[in-house]
């Protein structure tokens, strides 16, 4: 079926906007991971995808290993005074629970796996915990994932680096975290919101079009969906294919995206 050029203009960039998301939303779920084990310990056996826990593995991996280097390239420049990095816990901690955390959960998961009647729904990230019970706004599902839950780290990681219980290089990378966290729950969001959204537009937009037939729809009702009326002379068996195949246009631009 041929389209219009307005209308694969329309689908490429909605192609390009699911793209960009998709690589968003990823990068973001590989740097926010180690967070995530502390914040969500009961996730669903699918809630981090197998390509999200396999780079995430391999960047606790090389991160402490990339500070160390840079530590050690630090102090054997010549006539440079480095400070070193002052701190209880540094990356090379995190790495050790982020890979003792992932072995607990590896643990439970596959006792999931193996009795899938366990568990209601396999990428639900599981409930907050418990203290978020507590702060203002605490019945919005969303308003803590996006809020309250990135905040927390963020503030956390700054507070404890400048009590030196953080050396910096962890606090930054606890900050990074937050805020990618706090990038992948708004996907999260907004992905909820827009799949409700085509939706309402497609519904509201069905009256309209079978008003267009029948010379009735006003310029304010088209403008709403980009349309034009038909000229005065346009015969109703013309109008009728016409709104057909605008039915099946509208139908395929505002098509539920998949995540």
């Amino acid at each position: 079926m041929e389209h219009s050029p307005n209308a694969q203009g329309s689908m490429s960039l909605d192609q390009l906007e699911n793209t960009a998301l998709n690589v968003v939303d990823a990068l973001c779920s590989t740097i926010s991971m180690p967070v995530e084990l502390i914040l969500r310990p009961w996730h669903g056996t699918r809630y981090f995808p197998v390509a999200v826990r396999f780079f995430s593995a391999v960047m606790m991996i090389l991160l402490p290993a990339i500070a160390a280097l840079m530590d050690m390239a630090l102090h054997i420049v010549p006539f440079a005074r480095v400070a070193p990095s002052i701190g209880l816990f540094g990356i090379g901690s995190l790495s050790k629970l982020y890979f003792l955390l992932s072995l607990i959960h590896g643990v439970r998961l596959w006792k999931r796996m193996l009795h899938m009647e366990t568990e209601i729904h396999s990428q639900y990230e599981g409930p907050p915990l418990p203290f978020f019970k507590l702060v203002p706004g605490r019945k919005s599902f969303w308003f803590i994932r996006i809020v309250w839950e990135p905040a927390f780290v963020f503030v956390a990681a700054f507070l404890l680096a400048n009590l030196l219980i953080f050396e910096p290089g962890l606090g930054i990378f606890l900050q990074m975290a937050a805020l990618s966290l706090l990038m992948k729950n708004f996907i999260g969001w907004y992905r909820e919101w827009q799949y409700l959204r085509v939706l309402l537009d497609m519904r509201n937009a069905g009256p309209i079009i079978g008003k267009l037939i029948h010379d009735e729809a006003t310029e304010d009702e088209l403008s709403q969906i980009h349309l034009a009326s038909f000229p005065k002379d346009v015969s109703p068996d013309l109008k009728q294919a016409a709104v057909d195949r605008l039915s099946k246009m509208f139908s395929l631009k505002d098509e539920v995206p998949q995540g």
